[in-house]
């Protein structure tokens, strides 16, 4: 009888809309997760019954069915915060994680290290990431990203670059005094050194104009840091020549000697290169070190040396690189975030916690750097906030609410015309 079918119609639309509730529930009330992606339900009509069988027309539908609940992966809001370990996502991708219940992704990057280094969010999954190696390179090994180097070694100073300009107009003076080198030179830069034991020294660098385009220099430190030197001393370690064209330019660069004997358990011969830049001989502009008509001065020293340091902090760069702060002042890459992109991340299974997991229908995630591959850029200090949109979830419970009203009056209008049915009897 097609009463009792109405029923079960009006009972389809009831179930189908009570789903629709908890569904528009779940996004308000994950209005502050941070990367929850708000659902939506996809319903289909029934057909039960059709009069001319497959001619097609006069069919009668039995109702609806809830087919499908799809997350809407859309951008989510990106919020600032003072936590360095705070990222997000703008773009494609999920963060990769490692539990005790295997691989997961997530899009909430609030991080932070445990008391072992390791990179954790909050219910203590590990963070994934390309492990850098002994030299701060990012490799393509997968790992979990922890902070293991929480000491620095030494490294003693091997190469001394130098910029600066020379004064062509400098008289000759080929008389070099040790024990008066600020008097017998025309010019003098310092610059600090690192022995094997990642002590500091002074090194003083002198110049002196011998002949036309042509300067010796020599680079001393003071004896009380030799072996054998003499204090108040300053002890020849390294020695060479420059020679220039008539333009000014560095044309060729000669080391004669270099041989740094620290005390205090350095270990002896040290041998530093001097690097007045690429000089035309072998190509390069002669530019580094010039020999013009002004003043002589230094611009800029660098050397490649650091003392030992301890971990001072850490902090992601903007392409998800994880990098250390030491104590010395230098920096070292520790890894790079890895993100996991998806052909179809409506498929992946929900697991809670904020966190997927691959399906059949989603497909298996590529892993890959930030900003390849069309995967999302990460930037550091900032949260993804979720995309419900609290007008919008109202207004979705309202409708919902009213059709939930309106199959009721199905039923009830059901019920009615079979009272009258039953009421036939009395008659």
């Amino acid at each position: 009888m097609g009463i009792l079918s109405s029923l079960y119609t009006g009972i389809s639309g009831l179930s189908g809309q009570g789903e629709a509730l908890g569904i528009y529930g779940d996004n308000i009330a994950n209005a502050s997760t941070i990367g929850f992606k708000t659902s939506r339900p996809e319903f289909q009509d029934v057909i039960a019954k059709s009069l001319r069988g497959l001619l097609g027309g006069n069919q009668i539908g039995r109702g609806t069915r809830l087919a499908a609940v799809n997350p809407i992966f859309s951008q989510g809001s990106i919020l600032q915060t003072e936590s360095s370990t705070d990222l997000a996502i703008t773009g494609d991708g999920f963060f990769v994680l490692n539990g005790a219940d295997g691989r997961s992704y997530t899009r909430n990057g609030s991080f932070h290290f445990d008391k072992e280094g390791k990179l954790i969010n909050a219910d203590g999954f590990r963070v994934l990431g390309f492990q850098a190696d002994d030299q701060g390179k990012v490799t393509s090994k997968l790992g979990e990203i922890s902070i293991d180097r929480t000491v620095i070694d030494a490294k003693k100073s091997s190469e001394v670059k130098l910029f600066m300009n020379l004064d062509l107009r400098s008289d000759k003076n080929t008389i070099f005094d040790p024990t008066r080198p600020e008097q017998t030179s025309h010019f003098g830069t310092g610059v600090t050194v690192y022995d094997t034991a990642g002590t500091a020294h002074i090194c003083t660098v002198f110049f002196n104009r011998t002949e036309d385009g042509i300067w010796t220099w020599r680079a001393m430190v003071k004896g009380e840091e030799t072996t054998n030197g003499v204090k108040d001393q300053l002890v020849e370690c390294a020695t060479g020549k420059l020679m220039f064209d008539t333009d000014g330019r560095l044309r060729e660069q000669q080391i004669d000697k270099s041989s740094f004997n620290f005390n205090k358990g350095a270990l002896p011969d040290q041998y530093i290169t001097f690097n007045f830049g690429d000089d035309k001989t072998h190509g390069g502009t002669g530019l580094q070190v010039t020999q013009f008509g002004t003043t002589s001065e230094t611009y800029k020293t660098l050397q490649d040396g650091y003392t030992a340091g301890s971990l001072a902090g850490a902090t992601f760069n903007d392409d998800g690189t994880l990098t250390a702060i030491y104590t010395n002042g230098e920096n070292v890459n520790i890894a790079q975030i890895v993100l996991a992109k998806f052909e179809n991340p409506e498929g992946l299974f929900k697991m809670g916690q904020n966190r997927f997991r691959e399906s059949r229908l989603s497909g298996q995630g590529t892993m890959g750097a930030p900003q390849a591959g069309g995967r999302g850029r990460i930037s550091s200090k900032t949260i993804e906030a979720s995309t419900t949109d609290i007008a919008s979830e109202f207004i979705n419970l309202m409708t919902a609410q009213r059709n939930f009203q309106a199959n009721t009056k199905i039923i009830s209008t059901s019920d009615e015309m079979l009272q009258e049915v039953l009421n036939l009897k009395r008659v």
